[in-house]
């Protein structure tokens, strides 16, 4: 069979209605979980909703955030204050050059008017706009007190900026561990049909790359949003007090940004949506010749390999450069708009120091804060990408997060009393989807310590009747009980405490193998663990190895054969000390001596155990109490080996067409 199931044996495991799969559905005979490879369709980004969403997210933090934008506004407070303070400064040295150049003795006012008596109106102007004594010089005392107020004023800004950084810092990280919290969450709360129609690769995408992606936009757009919005109003304040015709000036700064801004972020958006999206789809692809690199080399597919990635590879270069082109014209845009004001501001700024209506000082401090009130503006418009990809990644994650959650478990759950493992199918019927039945009106019934197995066909459904069984899916129809309850009413946790699972596909994670083993059954004992090792023969071997138990498996457990995973798997089964055990073609991988082995292995532990049994190779289930013959959903015969055999039906033609060959030859 093509179906397959969760990895871990003997342990709890994500279950899955039906209900939420994203894209496409398994069909009849490839429906197992894990087994679909289709894309999630794609959806146009929602940004505003989707921002929201985000930064609402951010609600738990509301204390550091509160103290984040006290010290944000101190901080911007006190740098705003300092071109005010510097154009002081100027004016005392402006003051001092000009009085050290007129006569001693005299008051400004005499020299102002002395200036007017003489048709010289415009230095007049110029000198009754200063505060000076004529003939003093420059003060450099008070000069000097000032240069240390700024210093002053300076240094405390910085380490006000410096606590807002580390605060919020803080606020990001808790925000993102949070999110990667219900993300893992949510992962268990999902049914398995989401995860199987749905790449591997783009899935790991959006737990991963799509998190971090999120994680570095708020690092990043945060703090400036914060910080820029504030100085734009702090600059605006002190511009206005200034000098209110600049500032009109000023302010046309505002509505042009918004303008180019939005026009400029419109047409990237879809951009940065295509970007993640591509980059899903390549990770998947990377994902597939990764695991399946030595099937590539077999079959010599690297070209046609090379060639998908490439082509994968340019649409994410595409949608990417497109995103960040269009949205870094936004800066250049901005610093365009910037320089036309500056030179604005410096030509009016220049005829009202010369009217005596403004000081240089103060047309000094007005272009620095033309400066500083483009630059935040700037800096805003520059974020536009940071945001835009980090809403993207966003949204990405949401729509995992908003996935259809599993069925719950029926509240109060029943448990059944006893562990004998008593089991029947009542009528029981399942599709995959509406339109393709797969399992119908199939009804049997297993006794307490009886072997079951299950024979027939690929896509005869005999996976997906495991499945059923273990409520990775939910039935259409009829029912399943075990030990007289309905497993409908028992919470999953609980059913799968009662079963263990052996499949084709062997899972085994980074670590010991005492650690494979013991996965089975958390707490148990190292006498417990040795000797489910021993029962299934994994003793033999892990004396040949360097560490014995304590051998470190890698992420792919390429350090043992595919037979000894296969052992190691089982032998997890049997610490977990099931009462329903499921193997599903548990031996194909183990050679023929290992085989028997376990075979032997198994009679011995499938005492007081009810077993189910997939399998190909009907040799390994002939002493079977009950085999169950299936062929396009439904059980076509029943009985044991030998009473199918004598009656020659579907059975007894694939007994035969198994066996034929090895005569043959």
């Amino acid at each position: 069979m093509s179906e397959k199931t969760t990895p871990a044996a003997g342990a709890p495991a994500a279950s899955a209605p039906r209900s939420g799969a994203p894209a496409r559905r398994p069909g009849p005979g490839g429906g197992g979980p894990f087994g679909g490879a289709g894309m999630p369709a794609e959806k146009s980004m929602n940004f505003v909703p989707s921002a929201k969403r985000l930064l609402a997210r951010l609600a738990p933090e509301r204390l550091p955030l509160i103290a984040v934008i006290v010290l944000a506004i101190a901080s911007v407070g006190l740098t705003v204050a300092g071109p005010r303070l510097l154009g002081e400064g100027t004016n005392l040295i402006f003051a001092g050059v000009i009085s050290s150049q007129l006569p001693a003795g005299v008051t400004q006012q005499q020299v102002v008017d002395q200036l007017r008596a003489q048709g010289d109106d415009g230095r007049a102007d110029l000198i009754a706009g200063l505060t000076l004594t004529p003939g003093a010089g420059i003060d450099f005392a008070a000069l000097g007190q000032l240069a240390l107020v700024i210093l002053g004023l300076y240094l405390l800004a910085g380490l006000l900026a410096l606590a807002q950084g580390y605060l919020l810092n803080g606020v990001v990280q808790r925000t993102v561990y949070r999110l990667r919290e219900d993300v893992e969450a949510k992962i268990h709360r999902l049914p398995l049909s989401y995860v199987d129609g749905m790449q591997r690769g783009e899935l790991l995408s959006r737990v991963t790359n799509d998190i971090d992606n999120v994680s570095q936009s708020l690092q990043q757009t945060l703090s400036q949003i914060v910080t820029s919005l504030l100085s734009v109003v702090g600059i605006l304040i002190a511009m206005l007090v200034t000098s209110p015709l600049l500032s009109l000036i000023a302010l046309v700064t505002i509505p042009l940004t918004l303008v180019v801004t939005t026009v400029i972020a419109k047409r990237s958006q879809k951009h940065f949506v295509a970007q993640w999206q591509r980059t899903g789809a390549l990770n998947a692809r990377i994902e597939e010749d990764f695991s399946g690199h030595a099937l590539v080399k077999v079959f010599g597919r690297q070209r046609e390999s090379e060639r998908e990635f490439a082509e994968k590879n340019e649409a994410v270069f595409q949608a990417s450069f497109r995103a960040q082109f269009i949205s870094g014209i936004i800066m250049p845009s901005m610093m365009f708009i910037g320089n036309l004001v500056y030179v604005a501001i410096a030509v009016v700024g220049g005829l009202q120091v010369a009217a005596g209506s403004l000081t240089i000082g103060a047309v000094q401090a007005f272009v620095q804060y033309s400066r500083q009130f483009t630059q935040p503006l700037s800096q805003l418009g520059s974020m536009a990408n940071l945001l835009q990809s980090g809403v993207a990644s966003a949204e990405r994650v949401f729509e995992l997060l908003d996935a259809e959650d599993q069925s719950p478990d029926a509240v109060p759950a029943q448990s059944p009393d006893a562990r004998s493992g008593h089991l029947a199918f009542e009528r029981v019927s399942f599709s995959y989807t509406p339109d393709r039945p797969l399992i119908r009106d199939v009804s049997f019934e297993a006794q307490p310590g009886q072997t079951v197995a299950i024979v027939g066909p690929t896509g005869a459904g005999k996976t997906t009747l495991v499945n059923l069984l273990m409520r990775f899916y939910d039935l259409d129809s009829g029912r399943i009980t075990l030990d007289g309850v309905d497993i409908a009413a028992m919470t999953r946790a609980d059913l799968r405490s009662r079963t263990g699972m052996v499949l084709q596909d062997t899972w085994l994670f980074a670590g010991t193998i005492r650690d494979n083993i013991a996965y089975g059954r958390p707490g148990a004992s190292e006498e417990e663990i040795l000797e489910a090792a021993r029962a299934t023969f994994v003793d033999r071997f892990v004396h040949s190895l360097p560490d014995g138990y304590d051998t470190v498996l890698d992420d792919e457990a390429s350090n043992v054969s595919a037979g000894e995973k296969q052992l190691l798997t089982i032998a997890r089964a049997f610490l977990a000390k099931p009462a329903i055990l499921i193997l599903d073609e548990a031996t194909s991988s183990v050679d023929t001596r290992t085989e028997v082995l376990v075979q032997h292995a198994m009679n011995a532990l499938r005492a007081d155990r009810t077993s189910f049994v997939i399998a190909h190779r009907l040799s390994t289930i002939r002493d079977a109490d009950l085999i169950l013959v299936m062929r396009d959903g439904g059980i076509v015969e029943q009985g044991t080996h030998d009473e199918l055999v004598a009656a020659g039906g579907v059975y007894a033609d694939l007994y035969d067409a198994q066996f034929a060959a090895a005569a043959d030859e």
